[in-house]
């Protein structure tokens, strides 16, 4: 049972107010920020749709430019299965993002550098030990590896 009409991405201002940012995805998941907190990242779990967004965040804390950061879909022709969900931003700026079968390793303008392959529908990411392990959960399984780079928050 649905509360509201539209899924959407929101933010809490300090003086506690809520307000839809993001109002326009069909199915908004996973958001990071940038290293320098001035883009939000927002993934979409849509199969038919399945991109990592990324907009301008402005001085006064409103949302500019939005635009495709990676469009996944060409992972999903290819016969991966499973859509974009966790979304975790290592130090060196390089953007985790869970996606078809597995991890994307994507860079800051938005390359993929490649893909930890779980096999699975994967669902979420996080850093932890030293904040060089990513975990991983993909369907009914929880894994590990260890990277060379560290997530943001260690």
């Amino acid at each position: 049972f649905r509360e509201i009409d539209a899924f959407g991405v929101y933010k809490i201002d300090n003086d506690g107010n809520v307000e839809m940012v993001v109002s326009d995805l069909k199915r908004p998941n996973g958001v990071a920020l940038s290293l320098d907190e001035d883009i939000l990242y927002v993934n979409q779990s849509d199969s038919d749709e399945p991109y990592i967004m990324a907009y301008d965040i402005k001085s006064d804390g409103t949302l500019d430019n939005g635009r495709i950061f990676f469009d996944a879909s060409e992972l999903q022709k290819e016969g991966l299965i499973g859509s974009l969900d966790g979304l975790k931003i290592a130090m060196d700026g390089t953007i985790f993002s869970t996606g078809p079968s597995g991890v994307l390793v994507i860079t800051p303008q938005g390359k993929l550098l490649g893909r930890i392959a779980t096999g699975q529908r994967t669902a979420n990411c996080a850093w932890g030990d030293d904040g060089s392990v990513l975990y991983m959960t993909a369907h009914n399984y929880l894994m590990r590896i260890q990277t060379k780079t560290k997530g943001v928050g260690f």
